[in-house]
């Protein structure tokens, strides 16, 4: 089944890589190099599964970001993946209490990327009709 993912990083060389390791899997990529962006776009496109930078420049970092699609009832089928340098036990908490569903340190390999990409999709619980939101 094919999914929309948003890819939500401020480097463009870690946003080609996760391009890069989904290009071939059928899925519908969009991306944003900064928190605000990406929270408009999941709110355009409604996303299957986000893959979020932590820390990205301006007034939304990752942490941000992931709060206000929970807060959002639209996005709240919404899987997020955090991606980050910063492995600490600290950031990996505020990732998950942020609403967070499972956090991927850097570096990560494609075929890792891939991988979780298709376990966490299949697991997934379909989404709700625009009519079971309301």
């Amino acid at each position: 089944m094919k999914s929309k993912i948003l890819v939500v990083e401020d480097h463009a060389d870690i946003r080609r890589l996760v391009r890069w390791a989904l290009e071939d899997s059928g899925h519908t990529l969009y991306e944003a190099p900064n928190g605000a962006l990406g929270l408009e776009l999941a709110r355009t496109v409604h996303p299957d599964l986000v893959f979020l930078d932590v820390m990205m420049p301006g007034d939304l970092d990752g942490i941000e970001v992931c709060t206000q699609i929970r807060k959002d009832p639209a996005l709240a089928h919404t899987l997020i993946v955090m991606l980050t340098a910063d492995a600490a036990q600290q950031t990996k908490a505020k990732s998950l209490a942020a609403g967070a569903n499972f956090f991927l340190p850097k570096p990560f390999s494609p075929a890792k990327l891939l991988e979780l990409t298709e376990v966490l999709l299949k697991a997934r619980p379909p989404s709700p009709s625009p009519i079971e939101r309301e």
